[in-house]
C-alpha cells in the first residue's frame, strides 16, 4: 500500500477517487449557494416592486383625496 492511499472501512481507495468525490461535493455546494443567492435576489426584487406599488397606491389615494377636497 502506498502512503497516498486512503483506507476506509474494509477497502482501500486511491486519493484520486477521494479528490473526485470532494470536487463533486464542492461543485454541488457551489450550485446550492448559487440557487440560494438567486432565490434571495428574486425575493428582494419582488419586495422592492411591492413596496413601490404600495407607495404609488398611497400617493394616488392622497392625490384623489386632495383633489376631492378642493
Amino acid at each position: 500500500m502506498r502512503s497516498e492511499d486512503v483506507r476506509a472501512g474494509d477497502g482501500v481507495w486511491d486519493d484520486d477517487e477521494g479528490r473526485e468525490v470532494l470536487r463533486r461535493a464542492d461543485r454541488a455546494t457551489r450550485r446550492g449557494w448559487a440557487a440560494i443567492a438567486g432565490v434571495t435576489g428574486l425575493l428582494g426584487c419582488a419586495l422592492v416592486t411591492f413596496l413601490v406599488v404600495a407607495l404609488l397606491a398611497v400617493l394616488g389615494g392622497v392625490y384623489v383625496v386632495m383633489v376631492g377636497n378642493r
